[in-house]
């Protein structure tokens, strides 16, 4: 009885995984086959795409991108989403760090609170509350141009880069927090008799632990802000401020009439080449963030 238990389990768990990696397997190629697909649009000529879609390029056609960099402004708005994202995960770690070590490592009046607040903030989507964001920016630059004489809230990647961060705070102070309060004590306890603060100890002994979870937080945000659209096509009207993803779709739009689609899927080419050169470099780090206690929350 036993055996033939044992037999069936192992028929079932064979069974099992067997469909996982059925699973998995169709799951990667829906995923991968759309970017090569992308990859290999990005170099035909317009002309090859009145034959099969599938068929491969002719040619290595270089000259699309040249085209979405230069004619389409892709190279402008791609200076702009890498200034955002820059300034907003800059501003995003410089508060969410130091508030995450807080909220987990010490026990003050409010710690509740703070702490019920944050994870309330991570069910308030962004893009439902951005209307009443660009009227409150829109009077307050009412204001300032009474002062000024000009705004200077509208079209500000600063301002963009705040709220960015802004929205971005009660996830990232979720994580860190969580994986803050998986640290022995004994390493503060350590630094505290060599005499550093609690400053020095979060820098020089917290945070170098925390580099997996950190380059994961990281990773998270930048495909974030990178990606985002509704936020930044509503807070930079001007032309001259918009970011990447504002500009593919302004390019997709353009290219329906123009027929212009190698130099369509060329500025798509460059929206996801960041992300994707971004995930290789860290991958290593970010499979650790993940396995180790940061994300248990």
């Amino acid at each position: 009885m036993n055996k033939d238990k044992l037999t069936q389990n192992s028929g079932s768990d064979k069974f099992y995984k067997g469909f996982i990696y059925v699973v998995l397997i169709a799951l990667a190629v829906i995923i991968i086959v759309p970017v090569l697909w992308a990859f290999m649009s990005s170099i035909k000529q317009d002309g090859e795409f009145y034959g099969s879609p599938w068929a491969l390029p002719e040619g290595i056609y270089l000259q699309n991108f040249a085209d979405a960099w230069l004619k389409a402004k892709m190279g402008s708005y791609m200076l702009n989403s890498v200034v955002v994202t820059v300034m907003a995960l800059g501003l995003l770690l410089a508060v969410a760090l130091p508030a995450s070590y807080v909220l987990s490592r010490f026990k003050f009046k409010g710690n509740g609170f703070w702490n019920l607040m944050f994870m309330a903030g991570l069910f308030i989507n962004v893009n439902y509350i951005v209307v009443p964001i660009f009227l409150m920016l829109n009077n307050g630059d009412k204001v300032v141009r009474s002062i000024f004489g000009h705004p200077i809230l509208l079209n500000n990647l600063f301002i963009l880069a705040i709220v960015y961060a802004s929205m971005s705070l009660s996830f990232t102070i979720y994580l860190m927090s969580g994986y803050f309060k998986s640290l022995p004590k004994e390493y503060e306890e350590a630094a505290s008799v060599d005499g550093a603060g609690y400053f020095r100890t979060m820098v020089q002994v917290i945070m170098p632990m925390a580099k997996p979870s950190i380059v994961t937080v990281i990773l998270f945000n930048f495909l974030s802000f990178w990606n985002e659209y509704i936020v930044s096509m509503t807070l930079l009207p001007k032309p001259g401020f918009k970011t990447l993803p504002v500009g593919l779709m302004n390019l997709m739009a353009a290219q329906k009439s123009a027929v212009e689609y190698g130099q369509m899927y060329a500025g798509l080419v460059l929206v996801m080449l960041p992300t994707l050169i971004l995930y290789i470099l860290v991958q290593k780090k970010l499979t650790q963030g993940m396995t180790m206690g940061g994300l248990k929350g």
